[in-house]
């Protein structure tokens, strides 16, 4: 009953996203094509291409039956036509996107483990000097902007030191292969991954050494001491443990976040992903393209909460009971 109930709740989220990127250019006046499209496209378009594109997405039909059409477009892959790149938006987006999963994924893994190890040992620590140096030094860290943090790192490692490459996600013309592509796809990722890592690593690391303090003082644990454990069944196992389940609640949240930086860091680095797409999409006012992002990034951010609320009952049972 509990996962009927999430299900149709993220269906009816999933539905508002679409009808949301739907009904924002067709609310803006004028012609719908122009408003999809822009002016800059259509003066380029032909005749032909036009009325392929009235047809396909029913425009010169009512506003239901667009949106019907809409959706059975999508249903079916097709997002829409760049005319920057003249090609399916999908496809498009297609070519950019595992780059951009490889760098938030491995960010959002990387932060979120770091978060919790460093959360638990700091507070289980609470007062120490390891405490108070890691309180200091990560929300120091916290205070600055992950795309600042990109600068930084380009300059020292990329231009002072000269260990990490400049920009892209490969080696022009290396000609690589097996083992040497894989070093070399690491290399290009490391400093953006390092950037997204250092910026979203506080928040994680707060969330775990705040609850850390509180369950500690539990009655739980109370009981846990007095039947002997030892020292790392008490911090991971029993304290750990609850101490961790707000951060993966946080995390289908903070994926929105660490994605919105991974636009602004790939364009520092010339990262070829989503967000090095996006501002060549603005920069040509290719709209199909922009609308399509939008909604890729908003359904991802959806799968990660769904699939972290079917995680959390199985990490902590109470919740189950609790609904």
């Amino acid at each position: 009953m509990t996962g009927k109930r999430s299900l149709t709740t993220y269906g009816i989220a999933f539905l508002f996203i679409l009808a949301l990127n739907f009904f924002l250019p067709r609310m803006m006046p004028g012609d719908p094509l122009m408003a999809i499209y822009g002016d800059e496209a259509l003066v380029a378009m032909t005749p032909a291409l036009k009325a392929q594109l009235v047809t396909r997405f029913a425009l010169d039909q009512p506003l239901w039956q667009q949106f019907a059409a809409y959706i059975s477009t999508l249903f079916r892959g097709d997002m829409g036509w760049s005319y920057f790149y003249n090609t399916s938006v999908l496809k498009v987006i297609l070519g950019s996107l595992p780059w951009t999963l490889l760098v938030v994924g491995t960010s959002l893994v990387l932060a979120t483990l770091l978060g919790i190890v460093l959360g638990i040992e700091s507070g289980w620590r609470r007062g120490s000097r390891t405490d108070r140096a890691l309180l200091t030094g990560l929300m120091s860290l916290n205070g600055f902007p992950d795309f600042f943090l990109g600068l930084v790192l380009l300059i020292v490692f990329g231009v002072l030191l000269g260990v990490a490459p400049l920009s892209g996600a490969l080696t022009p013309y290396s000609g690589l292969s097996g083992l040497g592509l894989l070093l070399d796809v690491l290399k290009h990722m490391a400093l953006p991954v390092a950037a997204l890592t250092a910026a979203y690593l506080a928040g994680g690391y707060l969330l775990t050494r705040n609850t850390m303090i509180t369950v500690l003082k539990s009655p739980f644990m109370t009981t846990a001491r007095a039947k002997g454990l030892s020292q790392k069944a008490l911090k991971y196992r029993h304290a750990g443990r609850n101490s961790m389940l707000p951060v993966l609640t946080m995390t289908g949240i903070w994926l929105g976040r660490v994605v919105t930086g991974a636009l602004f860091v790939e364009l520092v680095f010339a990262y070829p992903g989503v967000g090095q797409l996006t501002y060549q999409a603005l920069l040509a006012r290719d709209y199909p393209v922009i609308q399509g992002v939008f909604l890729m990034v908003a359904i991802s951010v959806l799968v990660v909460n769904f699939a972290v609320d079917l995680l959390y009952p199985r990490l902590d049972p109470r919740v189950s009971y609790a609904r």
